[in-house]
């Protein structure tokens, strides 16, 4: 007697979502977006899956006063001054690696990693870098005279700004 087959179960199809209800969803999702900032939101529930988002645009407008002013020939005279020239610094100059607070003490109120004419040894550290919360050690990139300092204690310095010179 042939094996009879046993007929297949149904897959089951998730349940079709009404429309209105469909809407009601986005519009909380939308909410959501208002209320907490964000710029885009996803939910996948039971084999349904809605995204919302939203493009943010800023536009800056600037407008300069536009002065129409007749071609006049003048004659001018330049003074040129003479000022004394400064000394230029030479020496390697030592920049940030990255973006964050820089702190020339290891405590507030205490002395300085070092000091404008103070000789520093390669490795040593000369400031610290305050980048989310982690402090990173900033050290000379090698032996010399610090000769010249460009951040006040607690100043927000840029990547590749230049912070120190060693001579």
């Amino acid at each position: 007697m042939p094996a009879q087959k046993k007929p297949k179960a149904p897959i089951a199809k998730p349940k079709p979502v009404s429309e209105a209800s469909e809407l009601v969803l986005i519009r909380k999702l939308a909410e959501i977006l208002n209320e907490t900032g964000l710029t885009e939101i996803e939910l996948d529930h039971k084999g349904a899956k809605v995204r919302v988002s939203r493009t943010v645009q800023q536009t800056t407008t600037v407008s300069a006063p536009v002065h129409h002013q007749p071609p006049v020939a003048v004659l001018q005279t330049v003074a040129t001054a003479v000022t004394p020239a400064l000394p230029e610094i030479t020496g390697t100059p030592l920049k940030s690696p990255m973006v964050g607070t820089a702190y020339l003490s290891a405590t507030p109120g205490g002395p300085p990693f070092a000091e404008i004419g103070s000789l520093v040894k390669e490795g040593q550290t000369l400031l610290i870098i305050e980048a989310m919360k982690t402090m990173n050690q900033i050290t000379a990139p090698r032996a010399g005279k610090l000769v010249k300092v460009n951040i006040a204690n607690a100043q927000a310095v840029e990547f590749g700004e230049i912070l120190l010179v060693i001579e």
